[in-house]
Order: C-alpha cells, then sequence, then structure tokens
C-alpha cells in the first residue's frame, strides 16, 4: 500500500511539474518584461525632453520679461523733449 502511495505521490509530482508554463509562455511572458521597461524607457525620456523645454521656455519668457522692463525704464528715464528751439 505504501508503495503504491508513493507512486502515486511520484506521478502527481511529475504531472504538476509537467503543468507548468511551456518555452513559448515564458518567452512570452519575458518580451511583455522587456516590452515594459522599454515603454519606462520612452516615457521618461520623454519627460525629460518635457522638462528641458519647460526650462528652456521659462528662460526665454524671463529674457523677454527683463528686456521689457529694462525698456519701460529707459523710457521713463529719458527727460521729454518738449519741442526744438
Amino acid at each position: 500500500m505504501k508503495k503504491l502511495l508513493s507512486v502515486i505521490a511520484v506521478a502527481g509530482m511529475f504531472a504538476f511539474v509537467a503543468c507548468g508554463p511551456s518555452a513559448e509562455e515564458k518567452a512570452a511572458a519575458e518580451q511583455k518584461i522587456q516590452d515594459s521597461i522599454a515603454q519606462v524607457e520612452q516615457q521618461r525620456i520623454a519627460d525629460s525632453v518635457a522638462a528641458a523645454e519647460q526650462v528652456i521656455n521659462d528662460s526665454i519668457a524671463a529674457v523677454e520679461a527683463k528686456r521689457i522692463q529694462d525698456s519701460i525704464a529707459a523710457a521713463e528715464a529719458k527727460p521729454a523733449k518738449k519741442g526744438k528751439k
């Protein structure tokens, strides 16, 4: 009886192991992982580019604002010309 139960247990273990994922399923799972990594990398690069563009646009806006303020200050500092004598 013990031998019969041992044989059934061993056969059950082999059947359990045989039901594992096939090579195709393992390859598909690995491909999903690689695709996910690539997608995350692309998103990270896109975020970096967007952040750099935002910094550039902010710098340009700051320079333009400074230029306008300087022009206004220069115009206010000049004495108004009344008329020629």
